[in-house]
């Protein structure tokens, strides 16, 4: 496989990267009481050695009594799990890498397996998870204005402890994106609406107030998703109109990179053409735009987790979209949890030497 074009360095504010390749963001749980340990940073750092060109790290929540449903995912807020974050910042910079936080709140969430449960009920624009699936409370507007200056002040912090970029979740019917969806959002308020349009004012407001908290040089991404994680073929955005109305008011709040959450990076958004949500997101905004789906294996993660195994694939498709400018990055996720050396590998042609994914692999940090 020739992947040149995946190792040509790009730079956007803050960021100045050597390669294409970004890790994507994969929860791990492995963070007791929400404080990355000393073994997060090793896993973190191993991979910037490994030549990923970006990290992004798995989703850390914002402070909020209920962001989180699991406790053993990491927090971005108190004394000290923003020192483990310190920890994992410092490593992953000695090791030659760029890594940027993606901050989160989980929003109307199921109870964790273990019966732990946060301090305060689950919240989101309803009281509902999905169509029949009611677990918390409907946010007030006092709510609503303490999570977004709590998303603020996670990216403030971010940026003190030198990190490079912040992510933003909105993807996989989270918070962000149960304002978006109207199965979840049935306000009444200026944070609801009948379009997907009106639905963005909860992201809008996000991303000024971590906009105006990190300076106007600092790169500034979101992640969203078309699909929900049990309905694959759902989409927010109907068509490519019904999607610039979405995008372009969060462009306009201050996003720089919009990365495009899809099951497979090669399957098309919309009928009539073969681009993908990245392809169409950088069409319909002109900003840059990470793509993301089963690179470099033969089988998607939600399938990890039903136990299914996948074995490394060709990377020609996403070399030729890549090579055509539908995108700008590429983040790979199942690979880069499996083996820390991947991208090296692929830039030496040492495919015989790449591993395959095995849901085992979800159970240790390597």
């Amino acid at each position: 496989m020739n992947t040149d074009s995946l190792f040509r360095p790009f730079s956007l504010k803050t960021l100045n990267i050597k390669n294409r390749i970004v890790m994507a963001p994969m929860t791990r749980s492995f963070s007791p009481g929400g404080v990355p340990t000393a073994e997060v940073a090793a896993y973190y750092a191993k991979r910037a050695a490994g030549e990923v060109g970006l990290i992004l790290s798995e989703g850390t929540v914002i402070n909020r009594p209920s962001s989180s449903a699991d406790p053993n995912i990491p927090h971005f807020y108190g004394t000290e799990a923003l020192a483990g974050w310190e920890n994992v910042i410092k490593s992953v910079h000695q090791a030659g890498g760029q890594m940027g936080p993606q901050i989160w709140h989980q929003g109307i969430h199921a109870n964790h397996a273990s019966g732990w449960l946060p301090s305060a009920p689950f919240e989101g624009p309803s009281s509902f998870n999905s169509p029949g699936f009611e677990n918390g409370v409907a946010m007030t507007d006092a709510a609503i204005a303490d999570t977004i200056a709590a998303f603020g002040q996670a990216a403030a912090d971010a940026k003190a402890l030198g990190f490079d970029t912040v992510e933003i979740h909105g993807a996989h019917q989270y918070l962000i994106d149960q304002f978006f969806w109207d199965a979840t959002n049935n306000r009444t308020d200026i944070y609801g609406g009948k379009t997907l349009a009106e639905r963005t004012r909860f992201a809008v407001e996000v991303i000024k107030e971590v906009r105006k908290r990190v300076g106007e040089d600092f790169a500034l991404i979101i992640r969203l998703s078309q699909f929900k994680p049990a309905a694959y073929d759902f989409k927010l955005a109907k068509n490519e109109q019904e999607l610039e109305q979405w995008l372009t008011p969060l462009a306009e709040a201050g996003i720089d990179i919009f990365h495009c959450s899809q099951r497979r990076f090669w399957e098309p958004e919309f009928e009539g053409s073969d681009l993908n949500f990245a392809g169409w997101a950088k069409k319909v905004t002109g900003k840059t735009t990470i793509s993301v789906g089963s690179v470099g294996l033969d089988g998607d993660f939600f399938g990890a987790f039903a136990g299914q195994s996948s074995q490394p694939s060709s990377l020609d498709e996403l070399v030729r979209r890549m090579d055509r400018g539908d995108f700008d990055l590429i983040a790979v996720g199942r690979p880069l949890l499996a083996d820390p050396n991947w991208v090296e590998k692929i830039k030496h042609n040492r495919t015989e030497d790449l591993k395959g994914f095995s849901k085992e692999a979800l159970a240790q940090l390597v």
